[in-house]
């Protein structure tokens, strides 16, 4: 006999067309009282198949990226009507008769992207997740498969880095920018951190000092004899970061060394990309782009799971922290206008329990 599933009180956020998320995002509930929840919800069935897992979400991010997915800007798309959010962490609540790699209790993550996990409960494959440790608070755990891991890819895969070394990064108050710093430090890397200067930028710098931030300044330097000053002491940096493109990309690409590598992961100035002739011409420098979904899609499953053990394994003794802040999934619409609004520098994560 396949698993039964409980009936209970099923929430979502869900869209069903494109368009700003404030408009299409709908926080949307139902009884589960038959065969399936209603439509508006997500189609949860009675039972399970026999390779089936059942989870109830913990906790997931709101991203800009996940916004970008809602807009139809990004470089994946859903299937039209579809739940929000991709990465979070659940809990096995039931699993199918085949299923050998899971079991009841276990904390998992999406394997795959675009999984919807804005909703408190869902069926997938058992090959569509990944176990992940119990020992991580669960807003770390939900946040896990993607700004950590695009820090630790960008730092292993393409410059060899070692101790002394030096990486330069822009957005580097970011999630993605602060695991730099920290999985940097610990090599021994040195980092010169770009941000934009606001009416909190002394107390960003304060924060991204103590993640072990080599040199932080504000973009408006670059470019400039100051700046040029303030890096001097320091070896040519080998890679460079970029997630902000148009001339902030443009002028840390200037200071790389020879054979340096600028690697962009993201566009949030929504301007071209841009490089110095004379970096590509006299310094032989390469321009390479990244995105963390590809790489997931055709890394080997071990390769991945020792990395999400190693993270996650760093977070628990403390060597790897996120800076967060939490919502009740019920206020919903008060994360995602922090989010949309920028209103926080802290990363969003909506709690479902």
């Amino acid at each position: 006999m396949l698993p039964a599933l409980r009936r209970n009180f099923a929430t979502a956020v869900r869209y069903h067309a494109q368009g700003a998320p404030a408009q299409v995002l709908k926080y949307v509930s139902s009884f589960s009282c038959s065969s399936l929840v209603v439509e508006d919800v997500g189609l949860l069935p009675k039972t399970l198949g026999q390779h089936e897992v059942a989870v109830k979400f913990l906790a997931a991010p709101v991203n800009p990226a996940d916004l970008s997915m809602v807009t139809g800007g990004y470089g994946i798309k859903a299937a039209l009507p579809a739940i929000g959010g991709n990465e979070g962490v659940a809990q096995v609540t039931a699993i199918g008769q085949a299923v050998s790699s899971l079991k009841v209790g276990d904390r998992v993550i999406p394997a795959v992207a675009g999984f919807g996990t804005w909703r408190t409960e869902a069926v997938a494959k058992e090959d569509e997740l990944l176990a992940v440790p119990s020992s991580i608070p669960v807003e770390y755990a939900a946040t896990l498969a993607v700004n950590p891991c695009t820090a630790y890819r960008l730092l292993a895969d393409f410059a060899k880095l070692g101790k002394d070394d030096v990486v330069i990064q822009n957005g580097a108050n970011s999630a993605v920018g602060q695991a730099v710093i920290q999985l940097a430090a610990l090599r021994g890397i040195k980092t010169i951190n770009i941000i934009r200067e606001d009416q909190h930028y002394a107390d960003t710098v304060e924060n991204l000092k103590g993640l072990g931030a080599t040199i932080v300044c504000p973009d408006h330097y670059l470019g400039t004899a100051d700046f040029k000053r303030l890096i001097a002491d320091l070896p040519a940096p080998k890679v460079a970061f970029n997630c902000v493109g148009g001339d902030n990309g443009l002028q840390i690409t200037k200071v790389l060394g020879k054979n340096g590598v600028a690697v962009t992961y993201g566009g949030m100035a929504r301007e071209p990309v841009m490089t110095s002739t004379t970096a590509l011409v006299f310094n032989n420098i390469s321009l390479r782009g990244f995105w963390m979904t590809e790489w997931a899609k055709h890394a080997p499953v071990e390769e991945r799971k020792a990395m999400l053990k190693e993270l996650a394994d760093l977070m628990a003794a403390g060597k790897l922290r996120s800076w967060v802040e939490t919502y009740p999934f019920s206020d919903f619409e008060n994360a995602l206008d922090k989010v949309v609004n920028r209103l926080t520098k802290r990363k969003v994560v909506l709690l479902m329990e």
